[in-house]
């Protein structure tokens, strides 16, 4: 199964779910209200949606995720690659280590990095 599209106000609405879940829908409102200003009719239309399109359940006012973030962020990422550079990961990752020259990564990250192309590489998930 194909992970739903996540819009961008969604997916921050999935932040706040995903650090709090299991949570009550009245609490995700306060919640809601208190980081990203939404008022209470907005939460809940956002959590109908939601639900209506698989990502998350919300059965007797208890609201938790049916998608992961990793796999809303994996699925935002084959978008972006598909839709920026064709297709070809070869050609985002040249872009990402030619804007990266100007940020600097550190030998950590990039031993990081290196650890999961040899992990890739090995058959391994993670």
């Amino acid at each position: 199964m194909d992970t739903p599209k996540v819009f961008e106000s969604e997916y921050r609405f999935c932040l706040i779910l995903w650090e709090f879940e299991p949570v009550k829908s009245s609490r995700l409102v306060e919640l809601c209200k208190e980081r990203l200003g939404w008022k209470p009719t907005t939460t809940y239309t956002v959590i109908k949606r939601l639900s209506e399109r698989g990502i998350l359940k919300n059965e007797n006012t208890v609201v938790t995720s049916l998608v992961s973030k990793e796999q809303v962020q994996a699925a935002q990422l084959d978008e972006m690659v598909e839709k920026t550079f064709e297709g070809s990961l070869p050609a985002f990752i040249a872009a990402f280590t030619k804007h990266q020259k100007r940020q600097k990564l550190s030998d950590a990250q990039l031993d990081e990095i290196q650890q999961m192309i040899d992990r890739f590489r090995k058959g391994e998930s993670k």
